[in-house]
């Protein structure tokens, strides 16, 4: 271990500290004109590997708003040669530190604050930049403050100094992002363009990882990401801007993702309770099916009023829609059950994925060695008002269509789903992409993806370059509970492989044959009855808590700061 990382460790429980500006941040101009700040991050912070370099730092794309990346060169192939893969999360308003530290980066932080490799990183296949957007989400920041957060972990507030008084000291006091509503955006259409930037100004001042196509993979809210990022970014092509860098896409990989709302809430009544999941598990007993039910088809309410968001665009119906929708249909589930949305097998409070790099990210050395501007949280609540304000969670916006369209474009495109998830379910996420209407897929099947462990972890269907994929005894977050399937499929997707075996180029013609739905039954041997205690530790082979015996001697919440309503993360 480096003395860097152990400094770090030494100080992991003492969270409470004002961020200095880094001093040490190289300057440079990206594409456009745009102003990149960086440094070489130490060996050991994150990546292990001595040989493999990372850098993190900002490209300012607008006045008070400078979004925070973290790159890390490719293990397995020469860096210069190698694809180059964008990763956000998605919330809105999650940091993609999630996808970084608790699923496909290299490495992860344990119960001791110890930093471990990871060795199904997505890395091992492609060079990976990871994007905290937009701005305030994560280490990305408007203009810093003293602040602290409010006993939820939702609001920030500020502070007149660097003087953490009496009534705060247990709140986190630190800096944070001025909270102003102003500074960040109100939908996905108004995030895209700082996405776009951070791209250019990214790519121009690293012209040796810079690529002409590129791979863009996210998850759950990534539903609306995904499409709508990535056709801004080919229209922007379209433009011949002076001085911008085109960028075509070679494959969308969207996890668990949220895209048509009136599909998918409806989904939360199919996974429950018809035709329900593939656990053999039907949480609610007869009087919660029918106000289920009720809440979403009876008149006026979840589907009338989605529709009316839909038909009428405006603002203040959207997000009644969605705030109804969300509340008295979405966290029925919360309040009757109190099982983890993003993991039904488990009660609430849920160990996992391992949150202790949280904490590992608020620490003065880590935070020096990154070149942090702010203290860091998973969620930023201004961000996550804004999109509500909007409606933008109500909305299709596009989603369907603009996978269409990025099939058009010869895209490829894959939506994979975890198939224990309930927030952003299987069932949803199937009917959405039976809506995208690529030629061939309706009458395409399901086979078994076929990976090195002889162990089939999960269905396709796949019809040219475009896949649906179930992986079993998963989570909202794939990578975590099947790291070897997940690495594999990665692997497969970019290259322009069939999802199935890798080992057939797709082309128009291209097409599973199987079964037109996909039916296997994992059963309840794996849905937990009890509460997990907090040093529980999962075990990616059995799909299941390890004994008690396997213990880890330090926990926290598994997510800080929540809106009103569950985040699609």
């Amino acid at each position: 271990m480096s003395t860097l990382v152990a400094t770090a460790l030494f100080a992991l429980s003492a969270f409470s500290q004002f961020v200095p500006p880094p001093t040490d941040l190289i300057s440079t101009k990206g594409y456009l004109d745009l102003s990149v700040r960086y440094k070489q991050v130490p060996n050991g912070i994150c990546e292990t590997d001595p040989d493999v370099k990372s850098y993190s730092g900002y490209v300012d794309v607008a006045e008070d708003q400078h979004i925070f990346w973290w790159f890390f060169e490719a293990r397995n192939q020469d860096p210069a040669t190698a694809p180059l893969t964008t990763w956000i999360n998605g919330g809105p308003g999650s940091s993609s530190m999630i996808g970084l530290f608790q699923e496909l980066g290299p490495c992860g932080v344990d119960s001791e604050g110890n930093v471990y490799n990871n060795p199904y990183s997505w890395s091992n296949a492609s060079n990976m930049l990871f994007i905290d957007q937009p701005t305030q989400v994560g280490f990305s920041y408007s203009i810093p403050v003293p602040g602290y957060l409010d006993e939820s972990e939702s609001y920030i507030i500020t502070l007149p100094n660097n003087t953490c008084p009496d009534y705060a000291e247990e709140l986190s006091c630190g800096t944070y992002s001025y909270p102003n509503e102003t500074l960040t955006a109100n939908s996905t259409q108004a995030a895209a363009p700082n996405f776009w930037k951070t791209l250019q100004g990214f790519m121009g001042a690293f012209p040796q990882y810079s690529r002409n196509t590129y791979n863009f993979a996210t998850e759950s809210y990534g539903g609306h990401y995904g499409p709508v990022f990535n056709e801004y970014i080919e229209t922007q092509n379209a433009k011949n801007i002076s001085g911008a860098h085109k960028i075509s896409l070679d494959a969308v990989l969207i996890g668990n993702g949220w895209f048509d709302p009136l599909i998918q809430y409806q989904a939360y009544y199919n996974f429950t309770v018809f035709p329900g999941n593939t656990y053999n598990y039907s949480p609610y007993n007869a009087s919660v099916q029918a106000e289920v039910y009720n809440n979403l088809y009876g008149p006026g309410n979840c589907v009338d009023q989605t529709k009316d968001c839909y038909r009428t665009g405006q603002n203040a119906v959207c997000s009644a829609a969605d705030n109804f929708c969300a509340n008295l249909v979405e966290a029925i589930y919360d309040n009757v059950l109190t099982r983890d949305e993003y993991d039904f097998r488990e009660l609430t409070p849920d160990p996992f994925p391992y949150s202790f790099y949280v904490d590992y990210l608020n620490t003065p050395t880590v935070q020096a060695a990154i070149g942090a501007y702010q203290n860091f949280s998973e969620y930023a609540n201004a961000v996550g008002t804004n999109f509500g304000t909007t409606g933008d969670d109500d909305r299709e916006s596009g989603t369907v269509e603009d996978v269409r369209k990025l099939l058009e474009q010869n895209v490829t495109v894959s939506l994979y789903y975890g198939d224990a998830d309930y927030n952003c379910n299987w069932l949803g996420g199937e009917v959405v992409s039976n809506e995208v209407g690529q030629p061939g897929f309706a009458t395409a099947g399901y086979v078994d993806i076929l990976t090195s462990d002889d162990i089939v972890h999960g269905q396709v269907k796949q019809a040219g370059a475009f896949s649906f994929v179930r992986i079993y005894e998963s989570g909202h977050e794939v990578p975590f509970y099947q790291p070897l399937v997940s690495l594999e499929f990665f692997e497969r997707v970019i290259a322009g492989l069939d999802v199935a075996t890798g080992k057939t180029n797709t082309s128009c013609d291209y097409k599973t044959e199987g079964p037109s739905k996909s039916t296997y039954v994992e059963g309840n041997s794996t849905i937990q009855f009890d509460v997990l205690n907090s040093t529980a530790t999962y075990n990616t082979s059995t799909n299941a808590p390890n004994p008690p015996a396997a213990l880890r001697k330090r926990s926290m919440p598994r997510h800080s700061g929540k809106l009103f309503k569950p985040l699609k993360y």
